[in-house]
């Protein structure tokens, strides 16, 4: 039977009615369809923190039985980020363009079949090759993640539940320490344990997939793609849901307002980024990009290097990694009652500090009980900062182009991701955790400057407005010029 037609609108009727979607979406109280989203999403976030920490916890582990030089163990860290910076640009625009679930689903299916081969890598190359096919599923996850969820949940609640997200996400952190803890002094089966590791990650996606084919598309993407009947059947669908005294009255759709709906961003454009309008905020956002991943990844990747640069052996290290790794789901909890109520920019700045403060107490200590509890602060700070992170990127860019956009700015923290162990592990070989620590904290002093200087105010404002109200006719002009 032959498949019929959705009708399309377009113009200034089809703007007004994508700009009703958006505005109806925002006034919604959360309902079961938010937390069920918030939660499959979450899910699948907990398997890509557990795979994008893998690496970095069994790096010691990997470099004793496949007889690593130097050089072969950058390349193992380095390979997934390199694939996860090809993932976040190019599925970034399959999301933008083809729908934000069809991206999801084609991102799970690559991450899953290549961790599953990485289980069973015969040699170094093998493991680089899968790693890096790997991480071009990877790479995407985190950067669709948010464009989705910015796009579903209401501007009062955007920021609290997209933290509530990556809290479940983050227990994938401690729980591939506390796995690898386990696993990697045995061999079930015959079978090394740290290959188990990868068949975990790879197992847990397949069910995350089977999951997120039940997620609905997102209306703000169905309108801003001319699909506005669909976008309208789906936003009633959960306006149902709501309890009757708090259902919308019917009423006139509002009209567009902002650079959001002009007509060059009604596609996945990248060059959109560098109008007159955007310029500013891409300059912070790209240099912020590669920058967080010094403080963020720094830590968990090399955390077992470090260790063993003061003495400790693999098993003791992964001890301790395990219980350092516990502040990472806390530290997501604790962002939950602050982040709608605080400017995210703020918080970026306020908590970037205290990051260096803790990395550097973590360089410094000279006993068990120290490393530990630097090491839980540093990775609780660090997930209040990654949360607020998240969700600020995701508010930047209008729906038309976000996932472009966003994935973007995501490549190219995954390509400083890539470089951080040639950069680091050189000064941690050369001069020690201190000096490591000190790189590590110009970076995160550099981004905050950088985010409190040129960012703008995004906490409880629309997605898809004129958040600054400092677009000026010019700023529409030369946006509205672009081919």
């Amino acid at each position: 039977m032959p498949r019929t037609a959705v009708p399309r609108e377009s113009g200034a009727d089809g703007a007004a009615a994508a700009a009703s979607i958006g505005d109806r979406l925002d006034r919604m109280p959360i309902t079961s369809t938010h937390r069920q989203l918030t939660a499959v999403v979450g899910i699948g976030l907990l398997f890509d923190t557990f795979e994008n920490n893998l690496a970095g916890t069994i790096s010691k582990v990997l470099q004793d039985d496949f007889a690593f030089d130097g050089t072969t163990l950058k390349l193992v860290l380095a390979s997934a980020f390199v694939g996860q910076f090809i993932g976040s640009l190019a599925l970034g625009k399959v999301a933008d363009r083809f729908g934000r679930r069809r991206a999801f689903l084609v991102n799970l299916a690559l991450y899953s079949g290549f961790s599953l081969l990485a289980a069973f890598s015969p040699n170094a190359v093998w493991l680089i090759v899968m790693r890096f096919l790997a991480g071009i599923g990877i790479g995407a996850e985190q950067a669709l993640s948010d464009c989705y969820l910015a796009d579903m949940l209401p501007a009062s609640k955007r920021g609290r539940y997209t933290a509530w997200a990556y809290t479940l996400a983050f227990c994938g952190v401690p729980a591939v320490g506390f796995a690898a803890m386990w696993l990697v002094p045995l061999s079930p089966l015959g079978i090394d344990g740290w290959r188990w590791l990868f068949v975990i990650g790879s197992l847990g996606s397949v069910v995350v997939w089977f999951l997120r084919r039940r997620l609905i598309e997102s209306p703000r993407w169905l309108a801003a793609n001319g699909r506005v009947q669909e976008a309208e059947h789906l936003v009633a669908s959960m306006e149902s849901k709501m309890p009757l005294g708090r259902r919308p009255l019917a009423g006139p759709a509002p009209r567009p307002h902002g650079p959001a709906l002009a007509r060059s961003e009604r596609g996945p454009r990248l060059r959109t980024v560098f109008s007159r309008h955007y310029r500013r905020r891409t300059t912070m956002l790209w240099t912020f990009s590669v920058l967080s991943v010094f403080g963020y990844y720094g830590f968990g990747a090399l955390a077992p290097q470090i260790l063993a640069a003061k003495g400790y052996d693999v098993v003791s290290g992964l001890g301790f990694i395990a219980l350092s790794f516990l502040g990472y789901p806390i530290g997501s909890a604790l962002s939950l009652p602050i982040i709608d109520r605080y400017e995210r920019k703020t918080l970026v700045g306020v908590v970037a500090a205290a990051m260096v403060a803790t990395g550097t107490g973590f360089a410094y200590a000279d006993s068990a009980a120290l490393v530990v509890a630097f090491g839980f602060c540093y990775t609780l700070c660090s997930n209040i900062f990654s949360n607020v992170s998240h969700v600020y990127l995701a508010e930047q860019y209008p729906t038309a182009f976000r996932a472009t956009a966003s994935g973007a700015a995501y490549s190219l923290s995954k390509l400083s991701a890539a470089a951080l162990p040639f950069i680091l592990l050189p000064v941690l070989d050369a001069h020690g955790p201190g000096m490591l620590f000190l790189v590590i904290g110009a970076a995160m002093a550099l981004l905050a400057a950088t985010v409190l200087l040129l960012g703008d105010r995004t906490t409880g404002t629309p997605v898809d407005g004129d958040r600054t109200g400092t677009a000026d006719a010019a700023d529409r002009a030369d946006t509205a010029r672009l081919p």
